[in-house]
């Protein structure tokens, strides 16, 4: 009998994890009756408050679909693994899956940049918010804003030239990684920051290195929140964008969140939430938000 228990639990067990391995396709998820929101705090997507533009936007897309909403906080360098139940290592631009690990949810949506190794194990939605890479430096610092030209390539060019010999803080395994942009090829001294990523722009304030590259979003939240102690010398790469993640085995719920998106960027939804929590966005982005209401 003792042996019979021990089996089954066994299977139970074997159950339960093949089922969490899986779990995530929508009609899992309206099974479970919850959509569990991966992300942390950063910038103006999630305040680490409880809002912000993405908890709003897929607090939104729960109620279109039914269920509760549910946030799980992780961390940038679990973050994928906790959505695709792998742990990944990035090697030369390529990911590598590793062992297995929990799913922990079902949907990233926090300022998640669609970059080549992401593509790779992740299914990126409709763009939800425009990037690029930005330089940025301390007001009081000699250096000045490059003059812009119609060609982003001499601009990025012309950004990357006034890093030589200087400190430079990135973040490895976020879109701030250095080696996405080709930094260690600029002769500027690459810093690795160990903090977080909404941390940054602060420690650079407090002098960790003579200037950051900062992603677009952060970059405003930083503009505003530390106002004129902070200048934008020019872009590191060209126009990205940023879009929620799914697993490749959830098909359905990314083709519902699409047409939840393409619905919320008609009819205001959207555009409301970029006034209140990225106002200066269409500024910078006019092409981006052409066409919404």
């Amino acid at each position: 009998m003792k042996r019979l228990i021990m089996t089954a639990a066994g299977f139970l067990a074997t159950v339960i994890v093949t089922t969490a391995a899986m779990a995530g396709d929508l009609d899992d998820v309206k099974a479970r009756g919850v959509l569990r929101h991966i992300g942390l705090p950063y910038a103006n997507f999630n305040t680490g408050s409880g809002d912000g533009m993405e908890a709003e936007l897929t607090t939104l897309f729960a109620k279109s679909l039914g269920v509760k909403y549910e946030f799980v906080e992780s961390d940038w360098g679990p973050l994928v693994q906790d959505l695709i139940g792998k742990k990944v290592k990035v090697v030369n631009g390529k990911a590598e899956l590793l062992e297995d690990a929990p799913v922990r949810g079902d949907i990233i949506a926090n300022g998640f940049t669609i970059i080549p190794w992401r593509q790779q194990i992740v299914n990126f939605s409709t763009a939800t918010f425009p990037n690029q890479i930005w330089l940025v430096v301390r007001s009081d610092s000699s250096i000045k804003p490059i003059k812009p030209t119609k060609n982003i390539e001499k601009d990025i060019e012309a950004t990357k030239a006034l890093m030589k010999g200087r400190s430079v803080l990135t973040l490895e395994k976020t879109c701030l990684d250095p080696a996405l942009y080709k930094l260690s090829d600029t002769g500027a001294n690459i810093v690795a920051f160990r903090g977080k990523l909404n941390e940054i722009a602060p420690a650079m304030l407090k002098k960790e290195a003579e200037m950051t590259i900062l992603d677009v979003p952060d970059a405003l939240v930083a503009l505003d929140k530390w106002k004129g102690k902070i200048k934008i010398i020019g872009p590191v790469s060209d126009k990205q964008q940023m879009a929620a993640g799914f697993s490749k085995d959830s098909p359905k719920l990314l083709e519902a969140y699409n047409l939840f998106i393409k619905k919320a960027q008609s009819d205001g939804t959207y555009l409301k939430l970029i006034n209140k929590y990225y106002p200066t966005a269409k500024t910078y982005f006019p092409e981006f938000f052409k066409g919404m209401k």
